[in-house]
């Protein structure tokens, strides 16, 4: 078991967020809901403090500090997808109310950013001649087509 779980930082949004996250990916699940226990610059006492999910087997917890907190690219979610149903299915619903960003990327409705990927995107990378391939067919897109990449590679 890690001893390091990700917090995400939202104003009021933490368990919506959460909600909407596990409703997309595998393996998910709200894991508890923990209420302020003292009135805060963000939740009174008795409102919604933090919550622990799980994502994809991967636990998080979410905390409404009160303030915003903006995103940026320097730390994103990387999913990876078994194929391309899975990724399109993902890809589409972390989009709802976000923007698509180039090679996988995008910023879903919260401002977090992601990689939407295959799964065996790493070990295609370990090669670096299907590493090259792969990052050339991935600059002309903006959701990765598997079968595109998976084409690339072959032919390296």
């Amino acid at each position: 078991m890690s001893r390091i779980t990700p917090c995400l930082w939202f104003k009021d949004q933490a368990e919506e967020a959460a909600r909407f996250y596990v409703s997309i990916l595998p393996d998910s699940r709200i894991d508890a809901v923990h209420r302020s226990p003292v009135d805060s610059p963000g939740p009174k006492v008795g409102d919604m403090l933090m919550i622990e999910f799980t994502l994809a087997g991967q636990k998080f917890i979410a905390l409404n500090g009160g303030i915003d907190a903006e995103y940026n690219l320097s730390v994103s979610m990387s999913f990876g997808a078994r194929d391309q149903a899975e990724l399109d299915a993902v890809w589409d619903a972390l989009l709802e109310g976000g923007k698509a960003q180039e090679c996988g990327w995008l910023a879903d409705r919260y401002g977090l950013h992601w990689q939407i990927v295959p799964e065996n995107f790493n070990k295609v990378m370990a090669d670096p001649a299907k590493a090259k391939a792969a990052m050339t067919a991935l600059f002309m897109m903006v959701k990765i087509d598997i079968a595109t990449i998976d084409r690339a590679v072959a032919n390296a």
